[in-house]
């Protein structure tokens, strides 16, 4: 049956044309000698960087898949390992903490020696009211951790409480001791007023650096400050141990216990936040060596 559509003169010349689809030519190599380009037909199978699109109008198009490109200086920043990265953030602060040491106090150490409490315990000239002086600012410390701690403005803080390393009881009996003895107990100094003043600052705004001086309170008094307290007993209180030297249960489990629980809390901060956390250190082993200073006064 014929059409009851007519065909128009212009559409029935579209009817007989053939489009064909074009070969895709890909240049090789330029010639040097003639300016001429030299030029090859693409193989059967597209390379996946290629991709052939065809248009409304018959034709084929290319179409460039995009590779994303990363720096070098990306890729090796992110493989940077950092000083006892390996074992934990524990090692890391650890690390920090014994470069600052002088090498009269650790083998690690690199600090020169220039305050008096630098020196070598043995030569120091230690005096009782000095190191009550010391006892006294070093339990306002403990007792504004353990407030911080409980109070625990930040999540992070509660996994902290009921260490076994708390030291505050411990001063307290001792305090008393010397009370007992004839000891005037004196107030709390400027620089232990200072510390704990700037430790409940930091701990309400800034958890990582309060995390530093955490750590490197209590590590270094289960370290270098039973040295002390050893030296000092020798030679102002004829060997007598004091409590704030003894510790309930095995002291290398509860500081095993608590670098598990700091390298736990540590796992969920940036890079970034780890570094701001190595760099208040300094101001750690400054508070702390002002307040030690205190038993050579």
């Amino acid at each position: 049956m014929a059409s009851l559509n007519p065909v128009s003169p212009s559409q029935s010349l579209f009817n007989k044309l053939h489009f064909r689809t074009p070969t895709f030519v890909a240049p090789t190599s330029f010639s040097n000698s003639n300016s001429s380009l030299e030029s090859s037909f693409l193989p059967k199978r597209v390379p996946s960087a290629l991709r052939f699109k065809k248009s409304t109008a018959g034709i084929s198009t290319v179409r460039m898949k995009t590779v994303p490109l990363v720096s070098a200086t990306t890729a090796e920043k992110s493989k940077k390992r950092y000083p006892g990265e390996s074992k934990g953030f524990v090692e890391e602060m650890r690390f920090v903490a014994m470069k600052l040491h002088t090498r009269d106090q650790a083998k690690e150490g690199e600090k020169e020696t220039k305050e008096p409490q630098e020196a070598p315990v043995a030569k120091w000239e230690p005096t009782v009211e000095g190191y009550l002086r010391f006892l006294v600012d070093s339990k306002l410390v403990y007792d504004t951790l353990d407030k911080i701690i409980a109070k625990a403005v930040f999540p992070s803080y509660a996994e902290f409480r009921d260490t076994g390393l708390e030291r505050s009881e411990a001063l307290a009996k001792d305090l008393e001791w010397f009370k007992e003895q004839g000891y005037v107990i004196p107030e709390p100094s400027s620089p232990g007023v200072t510390y704990a003043r700037y430790l409940e600052e930091l701990s309400e705004k800034d958890p990582q650096a309060f995390i530093c001086h955490f750590y490197n309170t209590y590590f270094a008094h289960t370290a270098g400050g039973r040295m002390i307290g050893r030296k000092v007993a020798e030679r102002i209180l004829e060997n007598k141990e004091l409590e704030f030297y003894k510790w309930d249960g095995d002291l290398s489990q509860l500081l095993q216990n608590v670098r598990d629980k700091l390298n736990k809390v540590a796992e969920s901060w940036s890079r970034e936040e780890k570094d701001h956390c190595l760099e208040e250190t300094e101001k750690s082993f400054k508070h702390s060596g002002e307040i030690l200073r205190l038993i050579l006064s």
